[in-house]
Order: C-alpha cells, then structure tokens, then sequence
C-alpha cells in the first residue's frame, strides 16, 4: 500500500504534501475544540504503534501477499486524532522500515489518512442512520463499515495514483498486471479489516466505553 519513491512525478509529490498539510491542519483544529484536546494522545499514541506495527503483520493472499493497515479502526476509534497518527507512524515506518520515503511521505499520508477521516465520519453515522438499529447491531455494523471503507477508499486512491504514473522506462503491460493483482489482493482484506475493526470497538464498547469518540 506504501508507494515507493521513483515512481509519481514530483508534481503529485508536491500536492500530496500539501493535502496532507490542509487535513493536518484540519485534524488539528478539530483536535483544539475540545474541551481537553490532551485527553486522546494516550489513545493516539497506543494507536499508533499499532498502525506502525501492523505493516509487519503479512498475510499471503494470492496473487500477492498484503498486510493490515488498519486505517479504518484509528478513524473509528480517535476521530480527529486518526490523520496525525497516521502521518507520524508513516515517518517512523519511512525512516526504521523503509517502507514508502520521505519524499513520499506527503502523498501516503493522503492515501491512507483521508480514508480514516472518512472512516471516522461513517462511524459517527450510527447516531442516526443507525438510531433505528439495536445498538449492538448498529455498532458492529458501523465499526465494520468503517474498517472496510477505510481500506477499500485507500486502495482506490493507490490504484488511481499508480496505475496513471507508471514510469516511462517501466513496463507498463507488467506494472499494470502487478498493480491490479495487488488490488485483487486487498479486497478480501477489507473484509478482514472491517471483522477486526468490529471486534477491537466492541470489546472498547464492554470494557471501557468512553474510549469510543461520540
């Protein structure tokens, strides 16, 4: 899911830093609202090492070997605090790992931080669309739609990125096929992300409820 430096012109490069910087600010700014803006960071930064965590967790799903992202759970989970988790476990993941660079650092911040938003946003709904649900069901569902979309909206936004750049002195036949068949990979990942979201809200949900944002 991270996209290597070397592949997307520097003018895409350019713009994800300054998307990144707009929904930092964004994230930020909402984070300033409340009451006690310190009180999530603890939760934050659990949540953080999980997500740096989490691209180490591999599970081979042919034709290609795809790992947890987890984007949808922080969004669902700390709310306003899930873009600037998301952009300090990439740096940690781009400067320990390897994983992605810092040049790109702007752009996966984008491709995996404005899902989470979203994801955060859908999980809200279950205050009213799901009003009309029990609460458990409308809980369950929502945590799981959250996880799901989170991963699915990110790798739509990878696909359009990386399938438009293909380098010129790359084969475009080859990259092409190995772009989708990562795609193909991550749709049984959603699935996955969106039980695992569902259980780690509903266990917060038991335990300690005012975890939970909203």
């Amino acid at each position: 899911m991270h996209i290597s430096e070397g592949i997307l012109p520097a003018k895409v490069l350019i713009g994800g830093y300054a998307i990144a910087g707009l929904a930092t600010w964004y994230s930020l700014r909402e984070i300033n609202k409340k009451s006690n803006p310190t009180e999530g960071v603890p939760k934050a930064a659990l949540l953080t090492a999980a997500f740096f965590v989490s691209s180490s967790i591999h599970i081979p799903i042919p034709p290609a070997s795809v790992h947890f992202v987890l984007n949808g759970l922080l969004g669902a989970v700390l709310g306003s605090y899930a873009f600037p988790a998301i952009l300090i476990g990439l740096l940690f993941q781009a400067v320990m790992f390897g994983h992605g660079g810092l040049t790109t650092l702007g752009i996966n911040a984008v491709i995996m931080g404005i899902p989470a938003i979203i994801a955060a946003q859908i999980f809200q709904l279950r205050h009213s669309i799901g009003g009309r649900l029990k609460p458990t069901i409308s809980l369950n569902l929502f945590a799981f739609l959250a996880g799901a979309i989170g991963i699915g909206l990110s790798v739509l936004l990878f696909f359009g990125l990386t399938i438009t750049n293909i380098p010129s002195d790359f084969d475009a036949q080859t990259e092409q096929r190995a772009i989708w068949g990562l795609i193909l990979a991550h749709i049984p990942l959603m699935g996955i992300e969106g039980i695992f979201t569902a259980m780690v809200v509903s266990f917060l949900q038991r335990v300690k409820p005012e975890l939970l944002p909203g």
